[in-house]
């Protein structure tokens, strides 16, 4: 496709995401056909321009892309089987949660049905879709993403291929997730500190803005650690994170905060120094989690 065309794409599910990725295509000026189960969340972008179709069918036929945005795989499978056999010869993009293994079902329900698949992921908050900087990848077939990149590219800068398996992007969704409720759950901690001292959460914001960075700046050396699997040139030490869990306890009573969520790490950590990981850099830890404990 021509980097300048503006290929027709058809979106289903219009949600806080869905209608966020339908203005986006819209306001890029691409023919934008929308479909909802609850039609009334269609007006606002029919206001912009928008085609809604209430027949799912119609709105898969209209346009040679379709990109799904509905909670989780089995909902998209659901809504579409009523699509028939609209799907056949064309493409079709989901933006959903799920598994790898979810994802290749997918992959497998659409080539049944005639249609070329990518599965794909929005790493960002609805308002920030359309950005040069927000993160979306994908993965499938490239012929496939690289037909459609330059309209992928509407919803967001930064778009990324991962490789040709199906559930790739299902897998770095759930891999690069995996820190975010702990990483919320941290900030609620101190939060509940600080308000327990009449303090504001909001006062902790920049400082903890500043932790999050700090953070990110040492995980390109925690990743290679991890990747040749040498931990013995430790900055930050197993022991030094074990021997703190005494402050820790302390820590709880004093400001009087449940800190029982902290049980399972506590745990790989008492683990790992067990296991002769104690002078070895916390990086270790991901042997701990590769290896779960026995069920007794």
């Amino acid at each position: 496709m021509a980097e300048d065309s503006r290929t027709p794409v058809t979106v289903v599910g219009l949600g806080s995401m869905g209608g966020a990725l339908a203005e986006a295509f819209l306001a890029a000026g691409h023919p934008t056909t929308v479909w909802n189960r609850s039609p009334h969340r269609a007006a606002r972008l029919v206001a912009l321009g928008a085609d809604h179709r209430t027949e799912i069918g119609e709105a898969v036929a209209a346009s040679p892309l379709t990109v799904a945005c509905l909670s989780a795989y089995d909902v998209t499978r659901r809504s579409l089987e009523a699509a028939g056999d609209a799907l056949a010869g064309r493409t079709l993009i989901t933006l959903n949660s799920g598994v790898p293994a979810e994802a290749r079902e997918m992959a497998a329900w659409a080539a049944g049905r005639g249609a070329r698949f990518l599965d794909g992921a929005v790493k960002n908050v609805p308002s920030a879709v359309g950005r040069p900087d927000t993160l979306l990848y994908y993965s499938g077939d490239r012929a496939v993403f690289d037909a459609y990149e330059p309209a992928l590219r509407a919803l967001g800068g930064d778009t990324v291929h991962l490789g040709p398996e199906a559930d790739l992007a299902a897998l770095y969704e759930s891999a690069v997730g995996a820190l975010l409720l702990p990483a919320l759950l941290g900030f609620f901690e101190g939060a509940a500190m600080v308000t327990a001292r009449g303090l504001e959460a909001g006062s902790m914001v920049r400082f903890s803005v500043k932790w999050l960075e700090m953070i990110g700046s040492i995980l390109p050396v925690l990743a290679r650690e991890i990747d040749t699997g040498e931990y013995g040139d430790a900055a930050s030490s197993v022991g030094l994170f074990h021997d703190a869990l005494a402050s820790e306890e302390l820590l709880g009573e004093e400001a009087g905060v449940d800190l029982s969520w902290h049980a399972p790490m506590n745990d790989l950590l008492r683990r790992a120094v067990a296991e002769g990981h104690r002078e070895h850099s916390v990086s270790a830890l991901v042997e701990m989690v590769r290896k779960p404990p026995r069920s007794l």
